[in-house]
């Protein structure tokens, strides 16, 4: 009989039941990617047209939170997952880190599926989001595009810090010296 690496005996796997889970899963998983599809960016367009109702500047400045909040958030949660490796080594903590960093931007993908779906109901978000929303998909790019900005920054600032925190320390031992 053979052992596993503690000492019990190894596991068989059942390659059948395997397979209909998976299959099962991707079956799901089309079915809600097609639901999402027909009703995700309507939804979405009218919460935010909700929101803004048709100014200008609210739009603008609800857009750049929305941008900044929910590009910034993901690009954390993927920076942490990233400084945490150690711990985080199987795929499936790899995994539970995108999944996380993707919910945390689904305002800013459901955004892009309304600006650049191509179904039904990306158009009628579009034009929903034209009228009652102004201004808001340009400040959500502008606000995502600020968070990058600021989140490349961030990581420039942290890896050279380390260097010049050796060359300051090299520096004064040879003033000592």
């Amino acid at each position: 009989m053979a052992k596993g690496s503690r000492g019990e005996p190894a596991r068989q796997v059942n390659w059948g039941r395997r397979a209909v889970w998976s299959i099962a899963g991707l079956a799901v998983l089309v079915m809600l990617w097609l639901l999402g599809a027909a009703i995700i960016p309507r939804w979405w367009a009218q919460r935010v047209g909700d929101v803004v109702g048709g100014r200008l500047t609210v739009g603008a400045l609800y857009g750049g939170f929305i941008g900044f909040v929910f590009t910034a958030l993901p690009l954390a949660c993927l920076a942490a997952a990233i400084r945490l490796r150690s711990r985080v080594h199987t795929w499936k903590g790899w995994v539970a880190w995108l999944f996380a960093a993707a919910v945390l931007a689904a305002p800013n993908l459901m955004t892009l599926g309304v600006t650049w779906g191509r179904g039904n109901a990306a158009h009628d978000g579009d034009r929903i989001l034209s009228v009652e929303g102004t201004g808001f998909r340009m400040g959500s790019l502008v606000g995502a595009i600020v968070a990058g900005a600021a989140a490349a920054g961030l990581a420039y600032l942290t890896k050279t810090r380390g260097l010049f925190k050796s060359q300051n320390r090299r520096l004064r031992n040879a003033l000592h010296d």
